[in-house]
């Protein structure tokens, strides 16, 4: 039998996964991790979109090929996948079935698009009041822009980031994967988890109504806040931040590193490293306010400094002066580090193709920890399994 501590937090949660593509499928793995039984329903035929956003995809173990991409395997590990057409009455009714059975569902159709079908959640509540529904879709259930579609680009796109995000002279940019999503599906966890205490309270489910666009203007954070002060339009500062200097990417003798100085004390010692103390004493930046008001003189100081000097010694030497600093590792160095290793943040699954590298979960728990049961599934691949497991026997379970 297994221990509590083995089968996660989450043991006796049953979780109806809806969604695709990454902000949902984010919801529902993390879920999974934390050891609940996540049943995700695809189109049969067809399945997730992002199992064909290739390539790179799974290979056999011929070196062929397979139709399961990396997309697909980054957001959908610890689920059994179940196919059924929605669409049908049939297909809707099963699914109506599976829910009332359910403790969380998760879905990211367009604002209504369920209720057609009998799925939306005051529907589906009439037979199970204790149910948590978490709606993702790109602006909310409510306001004029309810009825648009939501990506994550549109996302950091309206509701800022990009603006925020590139090069003083450069286009607006993205962030370089879909952080929106992510965020998103981040948000829309926690509200799902606080949903679950007040059901353990009350026995009364909710309806959560999360949106792309509203969680990626929440983390504006500091510079939505400097906005909101000040009135003040931020300026795209590439790697520099808007409050702190100085706090960016400079490039050294051989490669690049960060230097993130926080205070007044970090910013003595570092000049002192670059063989030009008298900086600290410069009523221009002894301190941050006036580093910040000096911002562009002392960069022009520092940039020639730093390119004088070997990346690693610099390195070194502000580690052991208690400079805040860093590398700029690609992923090759990423996932090969001494510290990936000891965090468990790269992890082996076996994939019905073979083995499979994927990322682990950053959260540590100590008396329930993070599980890795089953790797990705396949489309449909556990269908008959999941109808037994939560409908029983039936002459008539299939979809």
């Amino acid at each position: 039998m297994e221990s509590p501590q083995s089968q996660g937090p989450l043991a006796d949660i049953k979780v109806l996964d809806l969604s695709r593509i990454l902000a949902g499928p984010t919801v529902t793995q993390l879920l999974g991790d934390y050891g609940a039984d996540v049943i995700k329903v695809e189109r049969p035929g067809h399945g997730d979109d992002t199992r064909k956003w290739g390539p790179p995809f799974v290979k056999d173990p011929a070196g062929n090929d397979t139709t399961e991409s990396a997309y697909y395997l980054a957001a959908n590990r610890n689920k059994r996948s179940l196919t059924v057409d929605i669409s049908t009455p049939k297909g809707a009714a099963l699914i109506r079935r599976l829910a009332a059975r359910a403790d969380i569902l998760v879905e990211n159709y367009k604002t209504g698009g369920l209720a057609k079908y009998g799925l939306d959640y005051d529907a589906l509540r009439a037979d199970n009041p204790a149910l948590v529904y978490c709606s993702i879709t790109g602006f909310g259930q409510t306001g004029p822009n309810a009825h648009l579609p939501g990506y994550d680009l549109m996302a950091q796109g309206y509701g800022g980031m990009m603006s925020l995000t590139g090069e003083p002279d450069g286009e607006p940019m993205k962030v370089g994967v879909g952080i929106a999503d992510v965020m998103c599906g981040m948000y829309a966890v926690s509200g799902i988890l606080a949903a679950l205490h007040h059901r353990d309270r009350t026995g009364q489910g909710q309806h959560i109504d999360v949106a792309l666009v509203d969680t990626q203007i929440a983390w504006l954070i500091n510079e939505g806040t400097n906005y909101l002060l000040s009135g003040n339009l931020p300026e795209r500062r590439g790697n520099q931040h808007p409050n702190i200097v100085p706090y960016q990417v400079f490039q050294a003798a051989d490669g690049h590193l960060i230097v993130a100085v926080g205070n007044d004390s970090q910013f003595a010692r570092f000049a002192a490293l670059l063989g030009a103390p008298e900086l600290a004493d410069n009523p221009d930046y002894t301190t941050n306010a006036a580093r910040i008001a000096n911002r562009d003189a002392l960069i022009d100081t520092l940039v020639p400094l730093v390119a004088a000097m070997p990346k690693q010694a610099l390195l070194d030497a502000m580690k052991a002066n208690n400079v805040p600093c860093g590398e700029v590792n690609n992923l090759a160095e990423v996932f090969d580090s001494p510290q990936v290793a000891a965090r468990d943040m790269k992890i082996r699954m076996e994939h019905a193709h073979g083995p499979v590298d994927l990322i682990g979960n950053p959260v540590k728990l100590s008396r329930t920890p993070v599980t890795y049961r089953k790797a990705p599934p396949l489309c449909g691949a556990d269908t008959d399994e999941i109808l037994a497991d939560w409908l029983g026997p039936s002459d008539d379970v299939s979809p």
